[in-house]
């Protein structure tokens, strides 16, 4: 049925189907070892992600027949195996780029240092067809560097390389050649090729190759066992290149071949570039014909060389860059260049000195104004306090891509206004807030009028007021008893805002979704996910009084590792151009939909000084909530400040009408009208206080008793 070691086809798998009567020969013969595997394959076919398509499911499962093994086993069918087998090198490499390097026919000359090549580039699918020439047998001193056994002695190198290669995948196209590259041979073999690996010991044969090569814009790689040196030559993109990078002069294949031994050795020491060689390799060609048989190769050469060659075809094969060339990947000096980790200090206790507490009534009201919440812990503001007024200008230099319009900055703005009051009644004054237009640098300024007075239900917020938080952990879900919403939403109304607040579990789930694909876009809009992380603030930084120091995040340990990973700019590149990226909204999915309570302000209108009005109720329900037990964590979408199109493509042009689409529909689950601006969205739930509390800048500007102003 199949022929004889000399034949090449000894090294070719037969697939068979199920009804195939040669299966069932096969099967009935006692010294036919069956393997019977493909139900499990199955299952694990049916359990990827994503699921394959049915077609690729109902695939009949075929049997492979290995002749030289006189074993068969069964395997899914073509579309599945490959499905299956190459999973796990998503998304290294996916499955667009997998199916492109499948179109690659690769041929490979020399099957010692070739053998691990050939087998790397098969198993890693970074080409449909290889093409294996040598006309040498395996010996017992091959044996050192390539994978084989002692049961191939005697058979030749691109035979045992291509039953090696079957038996990884079966449906893979190998041809092989015995006889070698010669001057009879070489069009042949180059013929259809896509990219050439010369792994020759013969100088005549490496300028044969490629002199052919280059003929036909074939390119050409080659590495050598030494300091795991890779030639790429692109005879592809420079048809005109010197062969081997003009380091053998003109010298041609047919010139070459007229030359001694000795008369050849300079060329090969140029092309080594005798001078770059390692020492001991170095020391070693002197040793060659006296105390060593031939030159020596490592393993672990082999090894670091296919890496490069693996890595080089995948370029070629995308269309990614690569230029010719030579390169290196010395491992002594990767052991040169050992050093300790630094461990972060973020994994260590750090002190949080207490805030003081100031002496004179206007210096406790502009402090009670820098408690304020603010986007990011930005502190878009300007405070200046005379005896008789506080002034909260908005700072428009501290604005980011989120803060749309400086919307974001006007809530926090009112924020800290409400806060000035609340701290003007505890020390006996009232206040009377107007917000006006300033200069460009301040299009909105609230001008605090003090006067003696009482406000005693102000007054009794100061303490909560200083005491007020964000609150990121997890904490419980237990219900938020009715009174308690009430006075929430009352203390809304009382500042001119409205207040939603959902608990349904089906409300919660819907607001979960919308917000976690929110974040998502945030994640991967390169300037929202680089705003996002100069926020964040690790306890070694020079600064902790902006920003969100990062133990506020409440993230367990391997989660604070990840922000490691997901700070990288080029990682999110990445999982946008493979449109994935969907767990990157899991925390807050997580967050929202475990939550006992999501709360929305809203306000009428869109001017600055409505959102400032809404920073004012933002503020009330906030120290009201905690008042009642409650966690308070603010919750702030991409799309909360952005009124228009315009607003949103400004926002993240790639996924503006996501952002529409999710607007949408956060503002009909919140019930939003069509005249209100959302202000900001607080998730309520019951937990234990925070770790560590955001500081505030501690600079403001005041007129002292001489009307000299201080900062």
């Amino acid at each position: 049925m199949i022929g004889g070691d000399g034949d090449p086809s000894w090294c070719t798998a037969v697939v068979l189907r199920a009804d195939d009567p040669v299966l069932a020969q096969l099967q009935s013969e006692p010294s036919i070892a069956i393997a019977d595997g493909a139900a499990h394959q199955q299952q694990v076919l049916r359990e990827m992600r994503p699921s394959p398509p049915e077609d690729v499911l109902a695939e009949p499962i075929r049997w492979v027949y290995y002749p030289w093994r006189r074993a068969a086993a069964s395997i899914l069918g073509p579309r599945g195996f490959r499905r299956v087998r190459l999973d796990r090198n998503r998304n290294l490499i996916t499955a667009a780029e997998q199916k492109k390097l499948g179109g690659l026919t690769v041929g490979v000359v020399g099957l010692s240092v070739g053998h691990t090549i050939a087998y790397a580039l098969a198993a890693q699918g970074l080409c449909g067809g290889l093409r294996l020439s040598d006309f040498d047998d395996m010996d017992l001193t091959n044996l050192n560097r390539v994978p084989a056994s002692v049961l191939d002695i005697g058979v030749n190198k691109a035979v045992v390389c291509a039953r090696r290669i079957a038996e990884l995948d079966p449906y893979l196209p190998v041809r092989v050649d015995v006889a070698g590259v010669n001057e009879r041979t070489v069009h042949e073999f180059l013929d259809g090729l896509d990219l050439v690996i010369e792994e020759c010991d013969s100088l005549d044969a490496k300028l044969l190759v490629r002199e052919a090569a280059r003929e036909r814009g074939i390119p050409v790689l080659m590495t050598t066992s030494d300091r795991a040196l890779l030639d790429v030559e692109r005879f592809d993109l420079d048809p005109a290149r010197p062969i081997l990078h003009g380091l053998v002069g003109d010298m041609d294949a047919a010139g070459l071949a007229n030359l001694s031994s000795t008369d050849k050795l300079p060329y090969s020491l140029r092309l080594a570039e005798a001078s770059q060689v390692s020492a001991r390799m170095a020391a070693s060609l002197i040793e060659v014909g006296q105390t060593l048989s031939t030159w020596p190769q490592l393993t672990s050469e082999v090894a670091l060389n296919t890496s490069l060659v693996a890595e080089a075809v995948r370029r070629i094969g995308l269309g990614e860059h690569l230029p010719s060339g030579r390169a290196r990947m010395d491992i002594a000096e990767v052991f040169d260049r050992l050093d300790t980790p630094v461990v972060p200090l973020g994994d260590h206790p750090v002190d949080d000195p207490g805030e003081d507490q100031p002496n004179r009534a206007t210096d406790a009201i502009a402090a009670a104004a820098q408690r304020a919440p603010s986007g990011g812990n930005a502190q878009p503001w300007r405070i200046e306090v005379t005896a008789g007024s506080v002034t909260v200008a908005l700072d428009a230099r501290f604005t980011t891509t989120m803060d749309v319009g400086l919307r974001a900055s006007a809530l926090a703005v009112g924020a800290a206004t409400f806060n000035t009051r609340v701290a003007a009644a505890a020390h006996q004054m009232t206040a009377q807030v107007h917000y006006g237009a300033g200069d460009e640098a301040s299009p909105l300024v609230a001008t605090v009028r003090l006067a003696p007075g009482d406000d005693p239900e102000l007054a009794s917020l100061y303490e909560p007021m200083l005491a007020r938080e964000t609150n990121r952990r997890l904490g419980n879900a237990a219900p938020i008893p009715a009174d308690t919403i009430a006075t929430l939403i009352a203390a809304a109304e009382a500042e001119g805002a409205r207040l939603r607040v959902l608990t349904d579990r089906p409300d919660l789930e819907s607001a979960a979704a919308i917000l976690a694909a929110a974040d998502r876009i945030r994640y991967l809009t390169p300037r929202l996910h680089a705003e996002m992380f100069a926020e964040l603030r690790w306890p070694d930084s020079a600064s902790l009084e902006s920003g969100i120091d990062v133990r506020t995040l409440e993230l367990a340990p391997a989660d604070l590792v990840m922000l490691d990973v997901l700070r990288r700019p080029e990682v999110m590149g990445h999982v946008r151009e493979w449109d994935g990226g969907r767990a990157l909204g899991d925390d807050t999915a997580r967050r929202v939909r475990d939550c006992a309570g999501l709360a929305v302000v809203s306000v009428s209108g869109h001017r600055l000084a409505d959102y400032a009005r809404a920073g004012a109720a933002v503020e009330s329900v906030w120290i009201r909530a905690q008042q009642h037990g409650l966690a308070v964590q603010p919750v702030s979408p991409p799309f909360l400040y952005a009124l228009d199109e315009q607003d949103r493509r400004r926002v993240s042009p790639a996924f503006a009408d996501d952002l529409a689409r999710l607007q949408y529909d956060f503002r009909q689950l919140a019930g939003t009208g069509m005249d209100e601006s959302q202000a900001l969205t607080l998730r309520f739930t019951y937990a234990a206080r925070p770790s560590v509390r955001s500081r505030r800048r501690s600079h403001y500007r005041r007129d002292n008793a001489d009307g000299v102003r201080e900062g």
